[in-house]
């Protein structure tokens, strides 16, 4: 059975605003008449929740027997499957899929294959809309390379949008990605892109929803 968890990333804040709604809402009750501490207390109330639902963390296990399948990364939406010159890492054609989370999916991020990590960097940018084309290369963003155990070399991009201002990243140069494992995790709205070689078999389409660690949205080849 599944049951849903706190992200560790959204302890430290769920705890603040508790503190707050406490030093919010005592104040209303002794000074304020009944129907404002009753709309206060509503209001704060209402904010813990979403920052809880925000901060979900289901468990997720996905047992596959073929190494090749590419699992979605993150929650969403699919804005993007299309082949797209990288110039970023690769400096060469490969296809992009970018997946849009919306700030009511689960902002957790997985490794959406297994290899050995290349590259783990941030690069500072802008916080334009996550949905727009250019947020790929000019928004706040970090990039991960995998490489498979057949050298074959996927990059994974952890975008910020224009609510999300942090992008947390756990990928370490040298370490070992696995199947099940948080990657890292986007605060607020934003965007994921995955860089794959042209010949790979896509499973998902553009508009399409896909779950994170769930949902299988292609393979590589096996040449």
């Amino acid at each position: 059975m599944k049951r849903p968890r706190i992200h560790r990333e959204g302890r430290n804040m769920i705890i603040i605003i508790v503190l707050l709604l406490f030093i919010i809402n005592i104040p209303v009750y002794m000074y304020f008449s009944h129907w404002v501490f009753g709309v206060t207390l509503i209001l704060t109330a209402m904010l813990l929740v979403f920052v809880t639902y925000f901060f979900r963390n289901p468990v997720r296990v996905l047992e596959i027997d073929d190494p090749n399948f590419i699992i979605a990364p993150a929650d969403g939406r699919v804005v993007v499957v299309e082949p797209t010159e990288e110039n970023e890492y690769f400096h060469e054609k490969k296809l992009q899929v970018s997946i849009f989370m919306s700030p009511f999916n689960v902002h957790a991020n997985w490794y959406p294959i297994e290899g050995t990590i290349l590259v783990s960097e941030h690069q500072k940018g802008r916080h334009k809309g996550a949905w727009l084309p250019k947020s790929s290369t000019e928004n706040e963003r970090s990039l991960v390379v995998i490489e498979t155990p057949d050298k074959v070399q996927i990059a994974v991009r952890q975008i910020a949008g224009a609510m999300a201002r942090r992008i947390v990243t756990y990928a370490k140069p040298g370490h070992l990605a696995h199947r099940n494992t948080h990657l890292g995790f986007i605060k607020l709205g934003s965007r994921v892109d995955m860089y794959l070689p042209l010949d790979t078999e896509m499973f998902v389409g553009v508009g399409e929803a896909v779950r994170g660690n769930e949902t299988i949205i292609g393979r590589l080849s096996d040449n």
